[in-house]
Order: structure tokens, then sequence, then C-alpha cells
């Protein structure tokens, strides 16, 4: 190493030759030790002997490699931080009890509560005076020691994510300070478990595979033609065989809030009541011909509508999340030519209720806001498809309904821009890039993360255009989605492995909104590395 400070005690003193002696003081940079100063007495520095005190030096640290990547990150000089024997994770809040004994436990450290820390510890702290909201969180390694701050628990947990990612395959958590915080505050995955059924415990599996990467939603879309999955007491006759129980359910619930994941429940009508229809078959919609429109309900029968309601406020209190998905896409009386001839009886409906300019997508439009007041005292930000909200009609769609875009394939098709400008707010369920489609029907191919990874970005709404970055704030973030079209088509095995990288890359995009840096390659090697 070469002294940047040579202190030299030289001298030749007559008569009594006395020895040159040289010392060198190390630069400890900020890993190191401190230099020995030199004498401050005033006196000289002949005849006296200076012992080095050497230490290690360090090269600046590098950010560090985690899925998805910090958005900030303050080098230093040091040995960085690993879990060893001793070490210790300390709150400095009983309310971040969950996750220092979560992290305690992953790191194989004891967890000693709200003791002082000491070389060797993880500490997690709650500072509410801290900016950048509450899933943002700083995470200093200095000294053998990390401190996990953040305003909130919810950016506690996700330091804490970072860190456990940091020292994975025993590597180290890089010496300095990581700032960060998600781009998007809605980072979704969504399954529908209504078509096909998922155990609980992979389900289960799903939300630790989540809370990992800092998802913070699990949409489950539980009721369809197919099936309706989860235990009903106000209406046991529609539920499937196959299903999970309540107490399966509130176990999910349990392990979710605990990763910081909101569960996203759908009850989709006034289509995709199939389940429903075939236990009340007086409810389904029939036209003229007497052909019944697969999975819809008839809406000008106030039954229809008493047992949505019924079920709607049943598993409003199962699932005490703050979103709500309330579905409204693909009615099929409104994917024919002429509603109002094929369903007179919805045209009439519609007419008595709106006047005489009404048609039956304003009775659709309608029931969608029926169904928004029946969630409105259970306070919840409700959502529906994109393709349940109609332009021109005399009824229109409540403004406080998100837009859940998915599609530009249906008729009378609107642009995302078009919600946008009229001051919607949108979560990008883009099926061109977030589409997993079991068995491949109607031109879907299962999603690549390469390609999310190198094209898609939430401004990328339908197709793969993107949209204004002046619209940017109204896009909420974006929920990658499972659909099981053609169940058999894949083992929940092979769509846990399916779906892998596609997960990574999407969360990657919601939560930094920079161009990856590194090349797809190197993505997924680091993926198979730390997550």
């Amino acid at each position: 190493m070469i002294p940047r400070r040579l202190a030299v005690a030289a001298g030749v003193v007559a008569a009594g030759a006395v020895a040159l002696t040289v010392a060198v003081w190390p630069d400890g940079g900020d890993g190191g030790g401190q230099s020995t100063p030199p004498p401050s007495d005033g006196k000289s520095a002949v005849s006296q002997t200076l012992t080095p005190s050497p230490t290690k030096s360090y090269p600046l640290s590098k950010a560090p490699a985690v899925i998805p990547a910090v958005r900030e990150h303050t080098a230093a000089r040091g040995p960085g931080w690993r879990p060893a024997a001793g070490g210790r994770v300390v709150v400095a809040d009983d309310d971040l009890a969950d996750e220092g004994k979560l992290l305690a436990g992953e790191l194989k450290l004891a967890y000693a509560g709200d003791d002082e820390p000491r070389k060797g510890d993880v500490e997690l702290v709650i500072d509410e005076d801290a900016d950048g909201g509450d899933e943002s969180y700083t995470l200093s390694v200095k000294g053998q020691r990390v401190k996990i701050s953040a305003p909130a628990e919810a950016g506690v947990f996700y330091g804490t994510r970072t860190l456990k990612q940091e020292v994975k395959g025993e590597r180290t958590a890089p010496e300095g300070v990581v700032r960060d915080r998600p781009a998007k505050p809605q980072r979704g995955f969504m399954i529908d478990i209504a078509r096909k059924h998922f155990s609980a415990e992979w389900i289960e599996d799903r939300v630790r595979e989540l809370g990992d990467l800092k998802y913070n939603q699990l949409g489950l879309h539980f009721s369809d033609d197919q099936a309706f999955r989860i235990e009903s007491d106000s209406h046991p006759e529609i539920v499937s065989p196959e299903h999970l129980t309540k107490a399966q359910v509130r176990r999910i619930l349990k392990l979710a809030a605990a990763r910081h994941i909101t569960v996203v429940p759908e009850i989709d009508s006034p289509g995709h009541l199939g389940a429903v229809i075939k236990a009340h078959p007086s409810l389904q919609l029939v036209d003229t011909r007497g052909v019944a429109a697969r999975g819809a309900v008839d809406i000008s029968k106030p039954q229809a509508a008493e047992i949505v309601d019924e079920l709607l406020e049943e598993f409003a209190d199962l699932f005490p999340g703050r979103y709500w998905h309330l579905g409204a896409d693909e009615y099929r009386a409104l994917m024919v030519d002429n509603p109002e001839a094929s369903y007179p009886q919805l045209a009439a409906a519609a007419r008595e209720r709106y006047g005489q300019g009404a048609r039956v997508q304003d009775l659709t439009t309608g029931w969608l806001n029926d169904r928004a007041d029946t969630m409105r005292p259970y306070e919840r930000r409700l959502r529906a498809w994109n393709d349940g909200f109609f332009r021109g009609g005399v009824e229109e769609a409540a403004d406080d309904l998100d837009v859940a875009y998915w599609t530009g394939k249906e008729i009378g098709a609107r642009e995302p821009v078009e919600y946008l400008k009229a001051g919607r707010k949108v979560v990008n369920y883009n099926d061109e890039y977030l589409y997993y489609v079991l068995g491949q029907p109607n031109a879907f191919v299962y999603p690549t993360g390469q390609r999310i990874y190198e094209q898609w970005t939430p401004l990328v709404i339908r197709g793969t255009r993107p949209v204004s970055a002046e619209y940017d704030d109204q896009i909420l973030g974006g929920t990658f989605a499972v659909w099981c079209d053609l169940a058999g088509s894949q083992t929940p095995e092979q769509v846990a492995a399916g779906i892998r990288m596609p997960l990574r890359a999407t969360v990657q995009k919601l939560w930094d909104p920079r161009k990856p840096t590194l090349p797809w390659g190197d993505f997924v090697k680091l993926a198979g590395e730390v997550s």
C-alpha cells in the first residue's frame, strides 16, 4: 500500500547518533481504523520510535444486487455485514416484533426485542419523520451493524427483504446506505382460483414469494362460470366441491398481512356468474330466440341483484383489505350487434329506470353502480374491468371507480387515454404482457419475463404503445394475472414455475422506473442467486 502520509523522525544528533525512525500512518478510509497522530506536545520527534497501526483497506462498496433493484445507494468503505453467530435482531418499537422475528428466523439470528444494538446486530426502527412514504426505507451498513429505518412497518419490512437477498448464499451486505422506495403504489399478482382449484398451501407459497419481491397485492378471482371456490354461509348451494374453507382463507389473509400484502377479492358480475346460475337457473339471461347467454344473469330480475349483494356483503366481512374488484367485464348482452333487439326485457327495464333514451348499456352501468353502492359502507377502493365502462350513455359509471385495464379487443373499445383524460385512475393489467392464460386460447401466449423486462412499463397499458408520461401519476400500478381458461393445461407446480421470471420482471418495472441496467441473462442469473 502506498502511504499518503509519511512521518519522518529524523536526526543525527552530535556524538550520540540516534537511529532514523520512519513511521507510516495508513489511510484507514471509511472502513479502517483511525491513523495515529503525530506528537502534539511540541517536542521533537527525535528519539521517539512510533509504532505503525496497519488496518485493512476496503474498496468503495457497490450497490446491492437484489430484485427489484434498489433506487439509491451511497457507497462506503468497509467490510459490510453478514449474519454470524451471536448476531441478533433488535427492534426500537414493539410494533416491529413480527418483522424482527421473521428476519431473525430467516437469517438464523437471535431475536432480542428492544435491547440495545451492538456489533453484529440488525436494528429495525420506525422513523415517522422520514421522507418518502410508508413503503420507503433506509438501510445502513456501518461498523458491522445494520440499521433499517422507515416511516412505517411496511417500509421496514421491505428493508428486511433487501437485506435477506443481500446475504443469501453467504453473500455480504455491502457497506453504505440504501435509500429505496417504489415507483408505483400498487404492485399486484392475481390468480384465477375459480376455473382451477389451487390449494391453500400453494397460495401461501405465492404469498411468501410475493412478499420477498415487494409485491403488495394478491388478487383472488374466486367466482366464475366454472365454479365458486370459497365457502359461503349465505349461499352454500353455489359453492363447488373443491373450494377453500373460510378458515383457510383467514390463514392466507393472516400470512398476507404479515407480508404487508392486501388480498383483493373479485366477485365478477353481471357476467361470469355461471356457478350462481347453475344453482339458480331462473336467473339466466335468455334472448328472444330462447338462447341462454353463458354466465350472464338477467339484470332486469331483482333476485339477481339480491343474491350478488348478499355475497358481496358476506365476503366483505371475510376480506378486510382496502381494495375490492367488482368485475363487470364481458356481459354477454352487450356482446351482440343489437342488445335492445336481442334482449327486449333489458331494454324495457333500462327505459323504465333511466328514461326513454336509455339503452341496455345504461342498465348495465346502473348494475355496476348499484354494486359499488353495496360496497361503499365497507370503505373499499373499488375497481372494475375497462370493458365494464361505456361511453355516450344516459347513466355513467361512478367517478370513484378505478379502471382495471386489460384489453382493447371489446366492442367499442376505448383507448386508455380516454379514461385518463376523464381523470380516472388506472391499474395496468395489459393482456399483451401481463396475462398468463392456461392453454393459450384465443391467441394468448405465455408471457416471457424477458419481454416484460425489456419492453413493458406501467405506461404501456394497451398493446405495445405507451401513453404519455403526463398520465404517470394516474397509473396506480400493475397486476400480473394468471387465468385458468383451460384449467388442465398445467399443474399448479407448472404454473408456479412458469410465472417465476415474469413475476420478477414485472415487479422490477413497478418498483424502479429506470431502464434496467442488467442484461436479461444477468437478471435471470441474479434471480437464481437471491430469490
